[in-house]
């Protein structure tokens, strides 16, 4: 009774998590769970990038030949330390150690694919996806960096070497001072991370409040090349979240049909025991 009691909980706390960053609109994010090749690039950036400060301890290095790897690749290019390929997916930070260096340990990544999903909304995926995508520079919070779909994120932009330098402008429409004014409240954040701000007063608009943003990146190539490499991560964290689901989808249409089979037969078998009952 207590453990799910506490299921509950997380779940209620997932949910209001949710409400609370769910104001910006999340992108699609491509299929790629039938991909070995983006799969694999996705493990690789994964241990790279987070597998520093963020565990997955539900997920052992050798379920990766999941995904076409075989024992001797994992040990070479994924494993970096003397473990085992049959050893979890963890980090050397300890919970206590983690929470005096950051405030608050970094989450286990095993499952965040499905924790992140909303029912009849945005996949975990989607998510992902476009968080990774929406980290900006902002020289007013401890890590230097923002993110549009967490605001005020305690996480770092780890990756920011491979997407390059970007602006971001945001437009806001907003009531002013007055009863009935409106402006248009400009605010670009530089490479840098500085902001520079710009105030309208707006005539005779009879909206509602709006945001629109807009990144400008300085090597649209490089951007182009990071929105991949993302793709292939958020794929790489959706299959590690669930590594049996595309199993799980072929046998639930083998299944399907073989329902629909015997639905015809079992009609059949009824038309033919009761053809002589008056």
């Amino acid at each position: 009774m207590k453990k799910l009691l506490g299921l509950l909980i997380l779940m209620l706390a997932c949910t209001g998590v949710q409400a609370a960053e769910g104001g910006y609109h999340l992108e699609k994010a491509p299929a790629r769970l039938n991909d070995l090749p983006a799969l694999q690039n996705g493990a690789k950036l994964f241990v790279n990038y987070c597998l520093n400060c963020h565990a997955a301890s539900a997920m052992r290095y050798n379920r990766l030949k999941d995904i076409g790897l075989t024992d001797e690749q994992i040990k070479d290019n994924l494993l970096f330390s003397d473990g085992k390929v049959g050893d979890m997916m963890t980090v050397a930070m300890n919970a206590k150690e983690a929470k005096e260096w950051f405030g608050a340990a970094p989450p286990d990544l095993s499952v965040i694919a499905r924790a992140k999903s909303v029912n009849a909304g945005p996949s975990g995926a989607d998510y992902l996806y476009t968080y990774l995508r929406t980290f900006y520079r902002d020289d007013t919070r401890p890590t230097g960096w923002n993110n549009l779909v967490f605001p005020s994120v305690g996480m770092p932009h780890v990756l920011w070497e491979r997407q390059g330098p970007r602006e971001l402008t945001t437009v806001a429409m907003h009531r002013g001072e007055g009863e009935h004014g409106w402006e248009r409240v400009t605010t670009t954040y530089d490479v840098n991370g500085a902001a520079t701000v710009k105030h309208e007063p707006v005539a005779d608009y009879h909206g509602h409040e709006t945001m629109e943003t807009r990144f400008t990146a300085k090597d649209p190539a490089r951007v182009q090349a990071y929105d991949n490499d993302v793709a292939d991560l958020v794929a790489f964290m959706s299959w590690m979240a669930e590594p049996v689901q595309q199993h799980r989808v072929r046998l639930g249409v083998w299944v399907l049909i073989f329902l629909a089979f015997f639905t015809v037969i079992t009609w059949r078998l009824n038309a033919v025991y009761w053809k002589d009952v008056k």
